[in-house]
């Protein structure tokens, strides 16, 4: 190995050891900076919206939990405790820093976090095994995705979804419905109010 091949070896360690060291919080906030359009806010979710946002999930009929944008994993240990033994969650991030950081921080063979796009979900569910999700759930700011982006996740977002599933998406703006509505005939609304800042809540059928 050269000495600038060595030289970057060990700067990548040292990155790498310094991103571990970081808290959730201050992983989050760095994220914001790096990818500012794709995280939605520079706080993750209150547990009082963790807990409203997956009240509508039939958990005993649940095996595969599909999440776009996990982050610093807010959601992922909230899903984690209420799905069966036999379940999975797949953490879908665009984010590679996040999905680094997920793999060292959660510790569970229910967990798999991938580094890729939620446009597309269907050939990443097919990889680990699955022809379809029973829920999607989704923090990405649509309203600021780059052109096109929102659509297609919407439109393969309903694919990858079994009949009964739903989207399950936290927003901060309710544009997200002009996403939907194309593709989702029937949309469950409310708005949380605890949360940094108060949130759109919907829940997207495939009936």
């Amino acid at each position: 190995m050269s000495s600038s091949s060595a030289d970057r070896a060990l700067e990548s360690a040292d990155a790498r050891r310094r991103a571990a060291n970081i808290g959730p919080l201050g992983m989050f906030f760095r994220g914001f900076l790096k990818h500012p359009v794709m995280v939605g806010s520079v706080i993750p979710s209150s547990g009082k919206l963790i807990d409203r946002m997956l009240s509508r999930v039939d958990w005993a009929n649940t095996k595969v939990f599909v999440e776009y944008g996990p982050g610093v994993g807010t959601f992922c240990q909230p899903i984690l405790d209420r799905m069966a033994p036999d379940a999975t969650l797949i953490a879908i991030d665009t984010n590679a820093d996040f999905v680094d950081y997920l793999r060292r921080r959660i510790v569970d063979s229910r967990f798999r976090p991938v580094h890729g796009s939620a446009a597309d979900v269907g050939a990443i569910l097919a990889e680990h095994g699955h022809e379809a999700a029973d829920y999607i759930l989704s923090g990405l700011p649509f309203s600021t995705l780059p052109p096109g982006v929102g659509p297609a996740i919407a439109r393969e977002t309903q694919a990858a979804l079994k009949t009964g599933g739903a989207f399950l998406v936290y927003q901060f703006s309710p544009k997200v419905r002009d996403f939907l509505v194309p593709h989702f005939p029937r949309i469950d609304h409310e708005f949380e109010l605890i949360n940094i800042p108060p949130a759109q809540l919907y829940w997207a059928w495939k009936d």
